[in-house]
């Protein structure tokens, strides 16, 4: 790394990363917005807008504005991209993600940023879900979040918040798992979680978003939900493949009793295909398992809430 990069990495407290997707019509009054707030914290700070592929005078708007550095991607690859972009990027100690679109309280950023003494990732915890598709939004990541509680053994206030802040050095063990579209936000919760890293919740009032959404309701809520499961997966397959071998089994062990008691003591077909099928599916679980410890990372970063509290003597 050239001298004058380490030195800018080691003066700047924070990089607020800015994904940018056709948000003309409000994107100054957001840029202005971060910029006051931050202006006016105690941190050494700078500003990335990852312009991803807009269409509409976004660009021009950034490069206008000037108090910005700006990633720009010749086409859309998709937030999670446009995040991780700008992660790699980042020359803070700790990565603030927030949006463009007059949703989140930009304003307060610092206050995420001051809960990092604290914690190696804070997550704005919306109150209220004000998004399009209501009705529907709101009973779907209920499902997806207690279902990720569930497998993280962590309660989870909001899963796929996208207005948070984390140590960078910790999140960049992460980026290469991030997909391309929305469910970033939901790999890198369960990431930390997984890992045994603190993740806070910072309660948040969340507003109704400018211009047009790009969230699909039916194909982006079907990605946080394989998303939730791939990443147990990737952590901890027998916290997903247990229980279903324990179904698997309860229903064949009924079975059998009643083959036993009913066809005097011969097990129909369907009742061996129960038994093979419960082997089947623990035997794949322990394999995943074996494959899951045997290819951990040999070493993580240590969390925030991993403290020394007494120190020994040194041996004369």
């Amino acid at each position: 790394m050239p001298s004058d990069v380490q030195a800018a990495a080691v003066d700047l407290d924070v990089t607020v990363v800015l994904p940018v997707h056709n948000e003309a019509g409000h994107l100054l009054a957001e840029l202005q917005r971060i910029t006051t707030a931050m202006d006016q914290s105690s941190y050494r700070w700078e500003l990335i807008v990852v312009d991803d592929g807009s269409t509409d005078e976004s660009l021009e708007i950034a490069k206008r504005f000037g108090r910005c550095r700006i990633i720009h991607l010749d086409q859309n690859r998709g937030t999670g991209s446009a995040r991780r972009i700008g992660t790699e990027r980042a020359r803070g100690r700790y990565v603030v993600w927030t949006d463009a679109d007059m949703s989140y309280p930009n304003h307060a950023i610092s206050e995420l940023v001051d809960q990092l003494a604290h914690a190696d990732q804070v997550v704005g915890a919306r109150r209220s879900e004000e998004g399009t598709l209501k009705l529907l939004r709101v009973p779907a990541k209920w499902l997806i979040r207690r279902l990720a509680s569930f497998l993280s053994q962590t309660k989870i206030p909001d899963l796929n918040s996208g207005f948070r802040a984390f140590r960078r050095d910790v999140g960049l063990q992460y980026t290469h798992l991030l997909p391309t579209g929305f469910s970033c936000v939901t790999t890198l919760t369960m990431a930390f979680l997984m890992d045994g890293y603190r993740v806070t919740y910072h309660p948040i009032d969340y507003e109704t978003r400018a211009g047009t959404s790009k969230f699909h309701w039916r194909r982006d809520t079907s990605r946080y939900l394989l998303q939730v499961i791939r990443m147990v997966l990737a952590y901890d397959p027998l916290r997903v493949l247990l229980p279903i071998t324990t179904a698997i089994g309860l229903v064949f062990a009924a079975k059998l009793g009643f083959d036993l008691v009913d066809k005097d003591f011969r097990p129909a077909a369907n009742t061996l295909l129960l038994g093979f099928a419960a082997l089947q599916t623990l035997a794949i679980g322990l394999l995943a398992d074996l494959i899951v410890r045997a290819n951990r990372p040999v070493r993580l970063l240590p969390s925030v809430n991993v403290t020394e509290v007494t120190s020994g003597q040194t041996a004369e």
